[in-house]
C-alpha cells in the first residue's frame, strides 16, 4: 500500500501515520511490519517504527501475514461469559495455554476457538493466534476479549495500547504489603539467567506499573501472613503482576516460578498445608475486564467468578480469620 504525507502529518511517527491511514491492522502488527523491513520510505527501507515522516514523503509498506503452519482445531470446553457479532468475552481456566508454541501445539485456547468458529475471528494475528487479542499465562485464570473481525480487533488493540482497557485481578500473596495500597511503577526486562522469566530492572526494559489494594489480610493459629490483593494493569507486561508482587516481596501463593521456597512450618493449619500442596499454579485471577465496545462504542464491563482453588483457600482464610 501506498501513501503521501501531507502537511498535516508532518513530523508523524510512521507507525502512527500508518495505524490512521490502515484501519483494520492495529498499530502493534504494523510495527511487526517495520521492523520486518517490510515499509519504504521515498525508495529507501526503514526498519524503525518511530521514524519521523515529513511532508511529500512516499510510504510504501507491504502487508504480509507471517508463514505459519497450520492450527489444529481441537475440542475444549470454552466457558463464553459473553458474545455477539463484534467480540467473545472467554473465561479462561488455569492451566490453558492462550496460543501454540514449543511443545504445546493442539491444547490450546487457540486450538479450541479454531475448533468452534473455523475461520470466523479475526487473522490480524495470524493463523495461529485467530482473535486473540491479549493474553494472560498460562497458569492464570480469568477474562480474555476475543476479536470476531479484524476491525474490532484493530480497535481493541489501539484500546490496548492507549491504556483505556482497565482490568482487575485479584490474587493471595504471602505476607502484607507495605503500603496497603500503592502503586508500582519500574522497568520490567528479561532475565539474563533465566530467558524464560521477567524481572524488575533499574536500567532497561519496558515501562510497567501495577496498582494494588490490600483487601483483606490473615494470620490466625497455624495460618502465617497471606493478604488479598486487588491489581490494576496500566500496562500490560509479560508476567507484570507475578513480577511486581514478587519484587516487594509478596509472591503469590502457588507461584512456581516467582515464588518463594515456603518452608515446611512445624504448626502450619493441617487443610492449609494440604490445599498448598494441591495447588497447580499461582492463585491470580483475571477477575473483571472494561472497555469501550468497538462498534457500539460505549464502555462495557465484564466480571467472572474466582476459580474453585482460589475459593476453597479464601473460604479457609476467613473462617480461621474470623
Amino acid at each position: 500500500m501506498k501513501f503521501l504525507v501531507k502537511s498535516n502529518d508532518n513530523g508523524e511517527r510512521a507507525d502512527i501515520f500508518l495505524s490512521k491511514k490502515i484501519k483494520n491492522l492495529t498499530r502493534s502488527f504494523l510495527k511487526k511490519l517495520i521492523k520486518k523491513n517490510l515499509l519504504i520510505i521515498n525508495n529507501k527501507m526503514i526498519n524503525s517504527p518511530s521514524a519521523k515522516l515529513k511532508k511529500n514523503d512516499k510510504v510504501e509498506i507491504t502487508l504480509i501475514h507471517n508463514q505459519e503452519q497450520k492450527l489444529t482445531p481441537k475440542n475444549i470446553k470454552l466457558d463464553i461469559v459473553y458474545e455477539d457479532k463484534d467480540i467473545l468475552i472467554i473465561n479462561k481456566q488455569k492451566g490453558l495455554v492462550v496460543h501454540p508454541g514449543a511443545g504445546n501445539q493442539k491444547n490450546t485456547l487457540a486450538n479450541a476457538l479454531s475448533f468452534k468458529y473455523k475461520d470466523k475471528l479475526s487473522d490480524i494475528n495470524g493463523k495461529l493466534r485467530p482473535g486473540i487479542v491479549h493474553r494472560i499465562d498460562k497458569d492464570t485464570s480469568g477474562l480474555l476479549i476475543i476479536a470476531k473481525n479484524n476491525v474490532s480487533h484493530s480497535n481493541l488493540g489501539n484500546q490496548f495500547s492507549e491504556h483505556t482497557i482497565k482490568r482487575k485481578y485479584k490474587c493471595l500473596v504471602w505476607g502484607i504489603l507495605r503500603p496497603l495500597n500503592g502503586r508500582i511503577d519500574t522497568l520490567i526486562s528479561r532475565s539474563k539467567k533465566n530467558r524464560q522469566l521477567m524481572t524488575v530492572s533499574e536500567i532497561s526494559g519496558k515501562r510497567a506499573i501495577t496498582n494494588y489494594k490490600t483487601i483483606n489480610s490473615f494470620l490466625g493459629k497455624g495460618i502465617p501472613k497471606i493478604s488479598l490483593m486487588e491489581c490494576e494493569l496500566e500496562t500490560g507486561r509479560t508476567h507484570q503482576i507475578r513480577v511486581h508482587l514478587a519484587y516487594k516481596g509478596t509472591s503469590i501463593l502457588g507461584d512456581k516460578q516467582y515464588g518463594k521456597k515456603i518452608l515446611k512450618l512445624k504448626k502450619i493449619n493441617e487443610e492449609l498445608s494440604f490445599l498448598l500442596d494441591e495447588l497447580n499454579g499461582q492463585l491470580l485471577h483475571a477477575e473483571t475486564i472494561e472497555f469501550t465496545h468497538p462498534t457500539k462504542n460505549k464502555r462495557v464491563k465484564f466480571k467472572s467468578e474466582l476459580p474453585k482453588d482460589f475459593k476453597k483457600m479464601l473460604f479457609l482464610l476467613e473462617n480461621v480469620n474470623s
